[in-house]
């Protein structure tokens, strides 16, 4: 664990999206910590307007691959895509569903405003989202992989019906997590004095 301000930065900057991992079974104990470093995240107004929901069991986690895959082939379709192409990421999605050690859905609560207005509303998404990455940077600090993958975005719907979430649940994001099972690439980052501006 980084002991001094070096050591937290290249902690920060080494956390990498990762897509496969091992079959061996994430703790409850640690799925716990996790979550826990994860509320500490700032919101706007102190709403905290995230909600999670994990999902370790398999049962599950093919109900919910087949709930956004089956969004995701009718948006293919409406686009033009070749059913090939279709079949085949279909398939790779059931696949690192089934393949991921746990699930977590990314919520925000539509009730967690203090008023009903547009910025407000994304207020909520943006609060929601800082505590997504507190969630990777924990599971980072547990030696663990994690992925912020999008998918629920899209079928939002779908995705409450699967997990028989509230109403209130506004499925934001969907973080596969488990222990790495890849090396990930070193990761290019734009130049800094191409997306700064110091006046």
């Amino acid at each position: 664990m980084p002991t001094n301000a070096d050591d937290l930065h290249t902690f920060l900057r080494t956390r990498r999206s990762i897509r496969r991992f091992k079959t061996d079974p994430v703790p409850d104990s640690v799925i716990q910590r996790i979550l826990t470093t994860s509320v500490f995240a700032p919101s706007a107004h102190d709403q905290q307007p995230w909600r999670f929901c994990v999902v370790t069991d398999l049962s599950v986690k093919t109900r919910l691959g087949r709930a956004l895959t089956s969004q995701m082939r009718a948006d293919m379709q409406a686009q033009g895509a070749h059913e090939s192409d279709i079949e085949k990421r279909v398939s790779l999605s059931l696949r690192r569903m089934d393949e991921t050690p746990v699930v977590i859905i990314l919520c925000r609560d539509t009730t967690a405003v203090r008023t009903d207005t547009p910025e407000e509303v994304v207020m909520g998404i943006q609060s929601t989202a800082q505590a997504g990455l507190q969630l990777l940077l924990a599971a980072h600090a547990e030696g663990l992989g994690g992925n912020w993958i999008c998918w629920p975005l899209y079928a939002q719907g779908a995705t409450r019906s699967a997990l028989d979430l509230p109403k209130t649940w506004e499925p934001q994001a969907m973080f596969f997590i488990g222990y790495a099972d890849e090396t990930p690439k070193i990761k290019e980052m734009k130049d800094l004095q191409s997306v700064m501006k110091i006046l």
